[in-house]
């Protein structure tokens, strides 16, 4: 049976976020690493993780997997202007639907790269 983090990881693998509102709980909760209180429900976790998916493309891969039952950690790299970015993507499943999905990501220059161009895809999908 393929999983809610199989088809994640395939997303990120094919930089698409098709099939992505289905993977999401509708009371799912995003936690990002640039706003301080959760993103709560399926519209805005979709929002994040769409936007978040064009924004860590260049060279993105997933370094190490860790899972237990519905609990999975995913730690990642990639470059941004130059920038190499370390994270981990934090994911609980519920009934093999994405319910909690948080990010961490380090050095600081990363935060401030990804907060900079994190906005400017989310204002970029509103219009």
């Amino acid at each position: 049976m393929t999983t809610a983090f199989d088809s994640w990881i395939k997303m990120m693998e094919m930089g698409s976020h098709e099939g992505l509102w289905e993977l999401l709980d509708p009371d799912c909760v995003f936690w990002s690493p640039i706003v301080h209180t959760p993103q709560e429900g399926r519209s805005i976790s979709y929002a994040y993780l769409s936007a978040a998916g064009q924004v860590f493309s260049e060279g993105f891969h997933y370094t190490r997997t860790f899972i237990n039952g519905d609990h999975g950690v995913f730690e990642f790299e990639c470059v941004m202007d130059g920038i190499k970015v370390n994270g981990v993507d934090i994911i609980i499943l519920r009934d093999n639907l994405i319910v909690e999905f948080k990010v961490m990501v380090r050095p600081l220059k990363a935060i401030n790269m990804v907060h900079q161009k994190m906005m400017a895809m989310l204002q970029q999908n509103k219009s």
